[in-house]
């Protein structure tokens, strides 16, 4: 059980979305955060979800450990006034530094960019990497769709029910912290040990 969280990694989208439910929401879960006494690690930009995120931590006296790549740090406006900002040299190392500095993971409404981070942590999670939480903060019901697919991909036998206890989707902000600080890690099997044997 991981009761002690005590940094979350987010990941969220660097545009606002074409409503202003998402970037409310990344506000309001920055604070949530902060008013928790958890730290913000995330991608370091000032723009977007990403800024709204790091902005609702900040303002409520909240800690943000922001991780960029040199090549962004123009693209998606580095922020200037984190607690921690981050310099690496690739987007791999972007996503390695920001896993190791977290307890837990959650995805925010976002782009490709967003799905191929919490997708990678999902695999990792699959294959026995880590066995940290991952929830989804299922705003406007931008994640029903993906729910869907991961349904899909248990029933047609590419995913087992195990691996689909790995990423929880939740629709208040309040019920994925409950998720995060409650959660208990179930035994993946791991395929890649069973061919070895």
């Amino acid at each position: 059980m991981q009761s002690n969280i005590n940094s979350v990694l987010v990941f969220c989208g660097a545009g606002r979305g074409a409503k202003p439910i998402y970037a409310n929401a990344a506000y309001a879960f920055g604070k949530l955060l902060a008013e928790n006494h958890i730290r913000v690690i995330y991608g370091g930009a000032k723009i977007g979800l990403m800024g709204q995120l790091a902005a609702g931590a900040l303002e409520h006296g909240g800690k943000v450990t922001g991780v960029i790549p040199t090549f962004l740090k123009t693209k998606e406006v580095a922020h200037d006034q984190l607690t921690q900002q981050i310099e690496v040299s690739s987007m791999h190392e972007r996503k390695l530094k920001m896993h190791a500095l977290c307890d837990a993971i959650v995805a925010l409404p976002g782009g490709v960019g967003t799905f191929e981070e919490l997708f990678e942590s999902i695999t990792w999670a699959q294959l026995g990497l880590h066995k940290k939480p991952i929830g989804l903060l299922n705003v406007n019901s931008f994640f029903t769709p993906l729910e869907t697919l991961l349904q899909t991909m248990q029933k047609e036998g590419f995913i087992g029910a195990v691996n689909r206890q790995l990423v929880c989707l939740l629709q208040e902000q309040e019920q994925v912290l409950a998720h995060l600080q409650t959660y208990a890690p179930p035994v993946v099997r791991q395929w890649i040990q069973e061919m070895e044997s």
